[in-house]
């Protein structure tokens, strides 16, 4: 059964891993902030940024049209922002790959590694991506869980948000789906055939709670 034959209208939930963690050290990096306006305590480590606003901590980087941040006993940001949209975005630990996130509201709080996409949400990886109405991603597991919730807003604006669906796109695994293998264009030419390997079983998709087939 492919992924869009799972994928119901309403309150439907998602769950996928995926292969590797966020950027592990961005919480010991200082955190930087700009804005039109702001309300700052250096003691209590709390901050009201407002207007053009642009948050970073290490690979991390946020653009709001407001927010409300604080920073943890950690080192770590937590980050409440509205924006048309507001924007997110991270390093894979490990790669030159990012994260992004796009969506009206987000909570994100780095002692939880937790991402919250709240309203026309979008969550990408270089191509691959899931929209819905709510996405909740962990940046330390990279598990990810997506509902319509067609009760919200966003979802009655269907010409503008994903309406109350969750939809997404996974692209080909890297070495498929390029062209004929090596070893049809030697049998063009004539050469000897190669014995053909034996192909890699895809992991399977599949929603939360779902038993894993055998």
């Amino acid at each position: 059964m492919t992924l869009t034959s799972r994928i119901l209208a309403g309150a439907l939930a998602a769950t996928i891993a995926l292969a590797a963690a966020a950027e592990t050290g961005d919480r010991e990096k200082p955190i930087n902030f700009s804005a039109d306006r702001g309300d700052m305590n250096y003691e209590t480590k709390l901050g009201k940024l407002d207007g053009n606003v642009v948050l970073t901590q290490g690979t991390i980087t946020v653009r709001a049209d407001r927010l409300t941040f604080r920073q943890n006993a950690d080192n770590s940001m937590q980050v409440t922002a509205f924006g048309n949209p507001v924007t997110f975005r991270q390093k894979r630990d490990g790669s030159d790959e990012y994260y992004e996130g796009f969506a009206q509201r987000i909570e994100y709080d780095g002692a939880k590694d937790l991402l919250e996409l709240f309203d026309r949400a979008l969550l990408k990886r270089g191509t691959d991506e899931i929209r819905s109405n709510y996405v909740s991603y962990n940046t330390r597991t990279e598990v990810f869980k997506a509902e319509g919730r067609p009760d919200t807003p966003a979802a009655a604006a269907a010409d503008t948000g994903p309406g109350a669906r969750v939809r997404g796109t996974f692209q080909p695994r890297d070495g498929q789906g390029l062209g004929p293998p090596a070893d049809a264009k030697d049998a063009a030419r004539g050469a000897p055939r190669k014995p053909a390997a034996k192909p890699v079983e895809p992991l399977p998709l599949r929603p939360a709670g779902a038993p894993a087939s055998k």
